[in-house]
């Protein structure tokens, strides 16, 4: 069967948003861990879509020089191909660059390159040229956000995305403006764009359709930016009849024990962390600097507090943060991940735990890569941009093992317990 689309996420948690967008618009998918062969494809022959989970976001130019190419390719037999970034496209000319993504994208598919970064379904808007994102209650300018402008390792100092850009690539973006797309405009302005990039506004969902209808017409090959540019996709798959509408009925079934692991720094994630701890779920805050020097009592202290709190009924959090870190705090989410990760492969192989949920986008790809697992599917939706997925691998202990991979900034005070209950 044909791919109508493919993905490779530039980390975990955003690499499940896309894959949580596909499921609910009817197209059967699945997120890879590691860049297919042959052998895994065929064990998900009849999906319509695919992904490869990353870890770029943390990773330099260089790096994306050397491996993102090839990831390219072991997708490339798709109609589309979607470099999917972090909704709040949080990035660096050093770290996660999204314009060197964009360059290496051009570079094996062809250009005009469409980039669409609004998310209305996560609360992610740009309007002429600039990124606001919602914390709590209120819609900020990404450069004034209280986490993304304060993001230990890529804080957004720029909102005019195009400006952003400048710093990362040489390649000229061109803006489709709310008034372009409002006005019948936005193809005609996708045209001139040419072999660089076009960066296109979005507010609605209808600012999505639109963009949707230009990538369809156009078969534009390769596309960088939000689950904003699979939900315009899948907007439009289903206006041309190539999937069926359908409501999502599933519910996730509610467990007795959670291990939550965060290596988030995000205000949002404090504020979980100290509700769940009032209900009940025993905290254990990690040592980062042991764990970053590579000490195993460390991860084995981890492990005992995490495995005798996951008794009968039992819930734990391992954290390495409680909220933002002074500027002078070192940026290390792959380590530290990493060490995170394999605290987490201990407490699942040695309690059998059902379901888990990771904190943070960086130290989630890390940790997540230390599990063994060969692919993710949907299970069920939990929140907007965070769903349950369900992990496949070949060892026993992690096959069908339930996950929540959400960013910082996501979800309300209550979200361990909503994820423990199965939403």
């Amino acid at each position: 069967m044909s791919l109508l689309y493919a993905f490779y996420g530039d980390d975990f948690t955003g690499s499940t948003d896309a894959l949580e967008q596909l499921a609910e618009g009817g197209v059967p998918a699945v997120l890879f861990l590691r860049t297919p062969d042959a052998a895994l494809r065929a064990r998900f022959r009849d999906v319509r879509a695919i992904g490869i989970a990353g870890d770029s976001r943390s990773r330099s130019p260089e790096w994306m020089n050397a491996h993102l190419p090839a990831a390219y390719a072991a997708l490339g037999d798709a109609a589309i191909v979607h470099y999917k970034t972090c909704s709040t496209f949080d990035s660096s000319p050093q770290t996660g660059s999204i314009g060197r993504a964009i360059d290496l994208g051009i570079a094996s598919f062809g250009g005009p390159a469409a980039i669409v970064v609004g998310a209305p379904h996560l609360r992610r808007y740009v309007a002429f040229g600039n990124l606001f994102a919602a914390a709590g209650e209120s819609v900020f300018r990404i450069d004034r956000h209280p986490t993304m402008s304060r993001h230990p390792v890529t804080p957004m100092h720029e909102a005019d995305l195009i400006r952003h850009l400048a710093n990362q690539t040489s390649a000229n973006i061109t803006l489709i403006s709310l008034e372009d797309i409002h006005a019948g405009r936005a193809g005609a302005v996708f045209d001139r764009a040419q072999t660089g990039a076009a960066l296109f506004d979005g507010i609605t969902m209808g600012d999505l359709a639109v963009a949707g209808a230009v990538l369809h017409s156009r078969a534009v090959r390769f596309a960088a930016g939000s689950s904003g540019v699979t939900r315009a996709l899948v907007i439009t798959w289903q206006a041309e009849g190539q999937i069926e509408k359908r409501t999502v009925d599933v519910r996730a079934s509610e467990v007795d024990r959670l291990l939550v692991v965060s290596g988030s720094c995000s205000p949002a994630t404090a504020r979980q962390i100290e509700r769940g701890v009032g209900e009940g779920y025993l905290p254990a805050k990690a040592d980062v600097g042991a764990l970053l020097r590579g000490e195993t009592a460390e991860e084995a202290r981890l492990v005992d507090t995490a495995i005798s709190a996951l008794g009968a009924g039992g819930r734990s959090v391992i954290h390495s943060a409680e909220g933002p870190l002074g500027d002078a705090a070192p940026a290390a989410g792959d380590k530290l991940g990493a060490a995170l990760g394999r605290v987490t492969a201990q407490i699942v192989r040695q309690t059998g735990i059902k379901r888990l949920l990771f904190a943070g986008g960086d130290t989630s790809s890390h940790g997540v890569a230390q599990l063994g697992i060969d692919a993710l599917t949907w299970a069920a939706p939990i929140e907007t941009g965070a769903p349950l997925v369900r992990a496949n691998a070949e060892d026993p202990a992690f096959d069908g093992l339930e996950l929540v991979l959400k960013g910082g900034q996501m979800g309300g005070d209550d979200f361990f317990e909503t994820v423990r209950r199965g939403g």
